[in-house]
């Protein structure tokens, strides 16, 4: 019998996106995981499409308020039944091996944590001609230095791991998640490409430098609970590591 995976799906007025993201969910050859939707009160009609899918593995649930992301990630990271956990957002693709290669990978290795690589799509799912890859090992102070992993190729085995739940922060929630990971486990890169991100207005690659420094500051000072000194020396370092990242692990 192989082992269940928890999908981990926060959605919130993603409508226009999320039928993709099921679908690319219900299309994987490694068919036992259960997918957990937990929308934070969307405005449009994500209720309608969610409601489209009758499929027993998925698993839908709302917030009672708008609270934000790492609420609605938090919420389905304690319904998640599954050894394996892993992490989609309602806009974003997986390709239909994803998941049969990745738990290989981990099986084979020993590992309890891990991501891959990605490209990047427009908002109209067009191929934007960019592969982001990162280191092959990231311990836990070198995700201190940087959140190499794409939020939509990581996985985890919560038997090594535990439960994780983050701080109520605004933006930089899943790197939240990552930090905890890696005070318990190492993350080791799977070289190939098995999601797609797409890259949308508003999204957080899209803001200034000063917004990223103000959330990169209130993850560690906040989520972190870190002193004013080593929240503004580990936002300095991150924003150093991601000018490394762009021109090492950015491919075009």
């Amino acid at each position: 019998m192989k082992d269940l995976v928890s999908i981990i799906m926060p959605s919130y007025n993603t409508a226009g996106f999320i039928a993709d993201s099921i679908k690319s969910v219900l299309a994987q050859t490694y068919d036992n995981f259960e997918l957990i939707i937990v929308d934070d009160c969307s405005t449009d009609n994500t209720d309608e499409v969610v409601s489209f899918f009758e499929d027993p593995r998925i698993r839908y649930f709302k917030n009672e308020k708008n609270s934000g992301a790492a609420v609605s990630r938090n919420r389905a990271l304690r319904e998640a039944k599954g050894k394996w956990i892993a992490f989609l957002d309602s806009d974003d693709i997986w390709a239909p091996q994803k998941l049969e290669k990745q738990i290989a990978f981990m099986e084979n290795g020993g590992y309890g944590f891990s991501y891959t690589n990605y490209v990047e799509i427009s908002e109209n799912g067009e191929q934007l001609g960019i592969l982001v890859t990162g280191p092959k090992k990231i311990i836990k102070a070198g995700m201190f230095n940087y959140c190499w992993p794409g939020c939509l190729t990581v996985m985890y085995d919560a038997e090594k791991v535990g439960l994780v739940q983050i701080a109520d922060i605004k933006k930089n929630n899943d790197y939240a998640m990552w930090l905890k990971v890696a005070r318990k486990q190492d993350c080791y890169l799977l070289d190939e490409n098995l999601a797609s991100y797409r890259k949308r207005s508003g999204s957080i690659s899209r803001h200034g430098y000063l917004s990223l420094i103000k959330w990169h500051y209130k993850l560690y000072k906040e989520a972190e609970e870190m002193c004013v000194v080593v929240s503004l020396f580990n936002t300095a370092r991150n924003l150093l590591f991601g000018v490394i990242k762009k021109f090492r692990y950015v491919k075009k």
